[in-house]
């Protein structure tokens, strides 16, 4: 876009041009977004505003590769094409892994260099946070990234795992210890830009990326292990910083539930049973209230979309990607009540709950195997959100 076509829209009225602007899809706000004239007078408010869109990550044919979709394009029959994101920082990083979507950023996690990184895709601005305390005897590490609106501070967490010789000591072979934990915190408030220590923590929590925000609480579930066969969800408040456990109705501990959710900002989990054969997902109406939970679908109908069903190339290099996940997981529930499924990391689904029908989504440019993320972009310069 030139100066002159900058100057066009200047010159209308600006209620009228941030219509305008919401109702376009997010791939063309980010072209708009490259001229500093409508950058630095235009997007001040349209950064505020809900751009949602799904963001790929993939190893295959090039590691740290992203690519996104416009939200609106799950709704249109025919197949878009994936817009490629850069990554400023590929050729310095091993093996990325997204921690979690925030706030129109995203936090990204080196597990070669313990390195973590705060990244905007859609304006390709970066920041490496400072490096946590570093355990040799470190078993796995479990990240979380929030945001609380009312103080603007961005936080992120790091919970480590480390062996525990002690408590084996004089126990026969194979006796298992719970690991010990210490939990650092990272704040964008922080002048000293710097982790600090919370201690540990008593509750065993699984890496996999499963993080859900509800009321100011990061929530995500439990590690199975052979002395506890059921999940607990956890939750870690971004302003109190304490950890609280969330009561279920004994049918979930029972149907040993597999992930969460977020239902139209309910929290949500899903059963998972029978390899995918049927879910179910239950969502808590009212939070923190037991009595309040219901069950709100039953997906019974067995369905293998294509994607499914390709030669299973590229698995080495997408092994990690695919671990990371359950073989089913909700992503969301779009505005006109259908859901959006993932499967394996291989294909998109939307399944109706009224017509008990399956629809694969596809997308031009996809490898066989992707992590995918629910996103909602802005512009705004890292520099402004995080004080480093």
């Amino acid at each position: 876009m030139d100066s002159e076509g900058a100057s066009g829209l200047e010159s209308l009225p600006r209620e009228i041009l941030l219509q305008i602007l919401s109702k376009l899809p997010l791939s063309s706000l980010r072209t708009l977004a490259q001229d500093p004239h409508v950058v630095d007078n235009l997007f001040e408010n349209l950064s505020t505003e809900d751009i949602q869109c799904l963001i790929f990550r993939y190893d295959y044919p090039i590691k740290n590769q992203f690519s996104f979709v416009d939200f609106g394009a799950i709704y249109i029959e025919e197949e878009i094409k994936a817009n490629k994101i850069q990554t400023p920082y590929r050729d310095s990083v091993h093996e990325l892994d997204v921690v979690s979507s925030c706030n129109g950023l995203l936090c990204l996690s080196d597990s070669i260099n313990n390195g973590l990184y705060v990244y905007n895709p859609f304006n390709q601005d970066y920041r490496q946070l400072p490096e946590t305390i570093h355990y040799t005897e470190r078993r796995f590490q479990v990240f979380v990234f929030g945001f609380l609106p009312t103080t603007k501070e961005y936080k992120v967490v790091n919970i480590i795992y480390y062996s525990n010789y002690e408590d084996r000591k004089g126990h026969p072979f194979g006796h298992w210890a719970m690991p010990k934990s210490d939990v650092q915190i990272f704040s964008s408030e922080d002048s000293s830009s710097s982790w600090r220590s919370l201690g540990h923590t008593s509750y065993y929590l699984d890496e996999k990326p499963a993080q859900v925000l509800v009321n100011g609480r990061i929530h995500w579930e439990t590690f199975l292990h052979r002395y506890c066969r059921h999940r607990n969800i956890i939750s870690f408040g971004i302003e109190d910083e304490q950890f609280r456990k969330i009561s279920t109705p004994e049918s979930l501990v029972l149907g040993n539930w597999d992930s969460i959710a977020l239902r139209r900002c309910c929290l949500s989990v899903v059963l998972n049973h029978l390899g995918g054969e049927k879910l179910e997902i239950w969502a808590m109406k009212e939070y923190e209230v037991e009595s309040s939970w219901v069950k709100e679908f039953n997906i019974e109908s067995f369905f293998v979309p294509k994607g499914l069903k390709q030669e299973a190339d590229q698995l080495i290099a997408s092994f990690k990607i695919a671990k990371r996940v359950n073989f089913i997981r909700v992503l969301s529930v779009l505005r006109n009540g259908k859901i959006l499924l993932d499967y394996k990391c291989r294909a998109l689904v939307v399944y109706d709950p009224i017509t008990e029908s399956f629809d694969e989504v596809r997308f031009q440019g996809m490898p066989n195997w992707y992590e995918t993320v629910v996103h909602v972009g802005n512009f705004n310069q890292i520099d402004s959100l995080i004080g480093m």
